[in-house]
């Protein structure tokens, strides 16, 4: 990832700019410094344990230093790693933090990627760091069971998370009664089965949702007979609406 080229005792802020193909995914990693991850074009994926977040130009992720996360492309993205030194940062939000990034904020990130002078920059961090603006959203958490039954039901419903079959018709192709397998989930992923498979097929959803593609379609895709439905699932999970999760 190219920098800015800037000293960490001249600005609170390093910038970086990677140019990430489709499906191109980092290690799992952390940082000494805070990061903003935010691409400019394209959406970009961020994990963090077993929670993910989806992207697009609109959206950016705080990722406090220290976290262990991993990040990667959904599609073809121009990704910015935007760096804050914990000392000399005003914002310090413990965890993850989704933020909205409104065209007033992308300008400023755009024009702090260039090459501009200490005091100006200085300028343009602290409307930055004032812009920043929480989304009150809770994470999409997807935890996968352990025992390889459960695991394979899991693994078949991230596949296709539109599947209807309930835990009696998995556990004939798992071998596991539909009891054992309903105590495996809560045991081992603290959710029930019901409560799992709907954060799987939201999860499932956040990249075409976050490509713009219409509600009644996604729904279809991750198994909900209606858009209505869909949503009402999703306000219930995450706290707001699909469409004010992603609008700019």
């Amino acid at each position: 990832m190219s920098q800015s080229g800037l000293s960490p005792s001249s600005t609170a802020m390093i910038l970086g700019v990677l140019d990430l193909p489709a499906g191109t995914w980092f290690p799992w990693h952390a940082h000494e410094s805070h990061q903003l991850a935010w691409s400019a074009q394209g959406v970009v994926a961020v994990n963090v344990g077993d929670a993910q977040w989806v992207l697009p130009p609109t959206r950016a992720l705080w990722i406090p230093a220290g976290v262990v996360h991993r990040t990667g492309a959904m599609d073809h993205a121009l990704l910015r790693g935007i760096y804050a030194e914990v000392g000399r940062c005003p914002v310090d939000w413990p965890e993850p933090r989704l933020l909205t990034v409104r065209p007033l904020l992308r300008e400023l990130l755009e024009y702090l990627t260039g090459d501009i002078g200490d005091e100006p920059r200085r300028r343009a961090e602290a409307v930055a760091f004032d812009l920043l603006e929480p989304v009150d959203v809770v994470p999409i958490t997807v935890p996968m069971p352990t025992d390889p039954r459960a695991r394979q039901v899991a693994e078949m419903l991230v596949a296709d998370p539109a599947d209807d079959r309930g835990l009696a018709g998995f556990g004939q192709v798992v071998g596991a009664a539909e009891r054992t397998l309903a105590r495996l989930f809560l045991a081992e992923c603290h959710l029930t089965f019901g409560a799992w498979r709907t954060q799987a097929r939201l999860r499932a959803a956040l990249p075409w949702l976050a490509e713009g593609l219409p509600l009644d379609g996604v729904a279809r895709r991750v198994g909900y007979s209606s858009a209505s439905a869909f949503v009402a699932a999703f306000r219930r999970a995450v706290g707001i609406p699909p469409g004010q999760y992603f609008s700019g």
